[in-house]
């Protein structure tokens, strides 16, 4: 007669569970390495015993996550071992991203490296027709990964708004208010069979800044403000290696800080609105910019002309920024800032004023004074998130990426 610890052991709910646990822990260390590993090394990072590593590894294998690649040495005596790396030929991800410039579309492999890269111009920002131009760049992009070997099995909207389950709530510079922005995304890449998701596009961007800033020996890897500046100013906050996204999702709204309580009326409703002093709309002060420039372009090219209205707008920019930015840091103790989206490439006259705001207004500057730098990435960051949403979403149950692709 078996006794209840016995039974609790033999329980298949039980070891199921334990099953995924391990393939999760194994599956993270893998892809957490920065060079191929053994099955040795990771028995013993993670404490599993060899054949279950075997049994692990084998799973991993098959299900195309992982794959096997050359040698390895462990540092031991003895002959080199088969090393395990992250697949480059497996799942994939596809990051769909509105900007101010245009429209993209990113795959992204589950070793983080870009696959497919693509951009294409828009002018209606109703729903329908971005979600419609978007729909067919998804189709190409999903088609050119194929070519590679690869399997796109997620679909991430970046959009510069605060979302909700797939509805943007609000996204003042597109004009959209409660449009469920992922069922509309479904009806037109259903036949792709992907699964979709919706999220701000500056918690996106951090997200894909923090994971090239852990490829870099002096950069911010566990605390940092990442800006947005483009159709929205947004903000993507990482505490602890972590995103900090609020109680509902809708955390880093930096653009509708207040700056000036009696200041200009902002699209959102409110007065004051860091959006209506540092956004690339206001820099560009109603100006014209050439057909075919990017507004960025066009700015950074009239400053380094110096002409002197940009300089003046550049100037008032960087001094509401490091305003509302010195609220943020005296709150948070963080001191680095990365400056991104149209705000790289426009960094260059953005900087100095920031940074003397902030180390002026924050606090703990005294101590330790705050860096603002130019986003690594850059502008292509939200669409790069989006796409690399995938290895969280595989690395985090790769049990039912198994259970779902035998």
């Amino acid at each position: 007669m078996r006794t209840d610890d016995s039974a609790r052991q033999n329980d298949p709910a039980r070891q199921e569970r334990l099953r995924a646990l391990n393939l999760e822990l194994v599956l993270r260390r893998i892809l957490a390495a920065e060079a191929p590993v053994s099955r040795t090394e990771l028995a013993a990072a993670t404490g599993l015993t060899r054949p279950t590593i075997t049994r692990i590894v084998e799973e991993l294998i098959a299900g195309r996550l992982v794959t096997e690649t050359g040698t390895t040495s462990d540092g031991r005596a003895g002959r080199p071992r088969m090393g395990l790396q992250v697949s480059r030929r497996g799942p994939a991800g596809l990051g769909l991203d509105i900007r101010t410039d245009g429209l993209a579309a990113c795959v992204v492999d589950l070793t983080g490296t870009v696959r497919h890269l693509a951009f294409a111009p828009y002018a209606d920002t109703e729903a329908p027709a971005v979600l419609d131009r978007l729909a067919h760049m998804a189709d190409e992009a999903v088609e050119a990964a194929a070519g590679e070997g690869l399997t796109v099995v997620t679909a991430t909207l970046a959009v510069p708004g605060p979302t909700d389950n797939g509805i943007v709530r609000i996204a003042p510079a597109l004009g959209w208010r409660e449009v469920d922005a992922g069922a509309l995304l479904r009806e037109r890449i259903g036949h792709l069979g992907l699964a979709c998701a919706v999220d701000n596009e500056a918690n996106l961007a951090a997200r894909g800044e923090l994971r090239a800033a852990r490829k870099l020996t002096d950069g911010p890897v566990e605390h940092f403000v990442y800006v947005s500046g483009g159709l929205d100013i947004g903000a993507g906050i990482i505490l602890d290696g972590r995103p900090l996204r609020g109680s509902h999702g809708w955390g880093g709204e930096l653009g509708h800080l207040t700056v000036d309580p009696d200041g200009k009326p902002c699209s959102c409703g409110a007065r004051g609105c860091l959006q209506t002093y540092a956004s690339l709309a206001a820099i560009l002060g109603g100006e014209t910019v050439p057909d075919g420039m990017m507004p960025e372009v066009a700015v950074g090219g009239w400053a380094d002309a110096g002409r002197p209205e940009t300089l003046a707008a550049l100037d008032a920019a960087a001094h509401a920024l490091g305003i509302a930015l010195a609220n943020v840091l005296n709150l948070l103790d963080i001191d680095t800032v990365l400056l991104g989206g149209s705000f790289t490439l426009l960094s260059a006259w953005l900087i100095a004023g920031v940074e003397a705001e902030v180390n002026q207004r924050v606090l703990s500057a005294a101590w330790a004074p705050i860096a603002v730098r130019t986003a690594t990435i850059g502008p292509d960051a939200a669409a790069i998130g989006a796409g690399a949403a995938v290895i969280d979403r595989i690395g985090g149950d790769p049990a039912a990426w198994l259970a779902a692709n035998r």
